[in-house]
């Protein structure tokens, strides 16, 4: 079966949402080490305010030429990646850009629902990319089966990743890496005897 590999930057402090808020440098060894986890990806999940971000940048990232060449491997590996983009409504129009569908899940039923059934499908990993209640519905619901957090050193006030659990949640560490800019790179996964299903239900889940 397929995993769900949430991965993202964020504080010391567990930050997720506004990065331009706080997120430094991408240096090029972090850059080789993302990289190195999008090879395993050929799915990726996505709520509007971020893909708008990503249809923003990576076109052009990949059409210009421009940067290191780690960082147009990633434009051409978004590019061709398959890009879900999740929506309460799906009342608002999409950006267009390559391989991309919207998905309307109106409640946390629908949304594991899918996610089940993708999970399912043969495939490669699928990376929950954000923004931050898209991956922290997913999370409540106990479908994210790896976790790549790569943590600033910075704390900044804003929304953490596990502040809405009802209950403890319990994580084994597979490895760890630090970067030149100072970025320590954690690997989680969860503990298997926790159960399919979190009881967490998030009110402002998707946008």
């Amino acid at each position: 079966m397929r995993k769900i590999v949430l991965q993202m930057m964020t504080t010391l402090n567990g930050r997720l949402d506004d990065p331009l808020a706080w997120m430094g440098t991408v240096g090029d060894d972090q850059y080789q080490a993302i990289d190195r986890l999008y090879a395993a990806y050929d799915t990726v999940l996505v709520g509007r305010v971020t893909y708008e971000e990503m249809a923003a940048y990576w076109p052009g990232a990949l059409s210009e030429e421009v940067g290191t060449e780690t960082n147009r491997k990633m434009a051409r590996r978004m590019h061709d990646y398959r890009k879900l983009v999740f929506s309460r409504s799906g009342s608002q129009a999409l950006t267009e850009w390559h391989n991309v569908d919207q998905v309307v899940a109106a409640d946390d039923a629908a949304l594991a629902a899918c996610l089940r059934d993708l999970k399912a499908r043969p495939g490669g990993d699928i990376h929950l990319s954000g923004g931050a209640s898209l991956a922290r519905s997913v999370v409540g619901l106990g479908l994210v089966d790896a976790f790549h957090f790569f943590v600033y050193p910075v704390t900044s006030p804003g929304v953490s990743w596990f502040c809405g659990l009802s209950q403890r949640y319990d994580l084994r560490l597979i490895g760890t890496q630090t970067y030149a800019n100072g970025v320590v790179g954690l690997h989680y996964e969860p503990l298997k005897d926790q159960g399919a299903e979190r009881a967490a239900s998030f009110s402002e889940l998707l946008v």
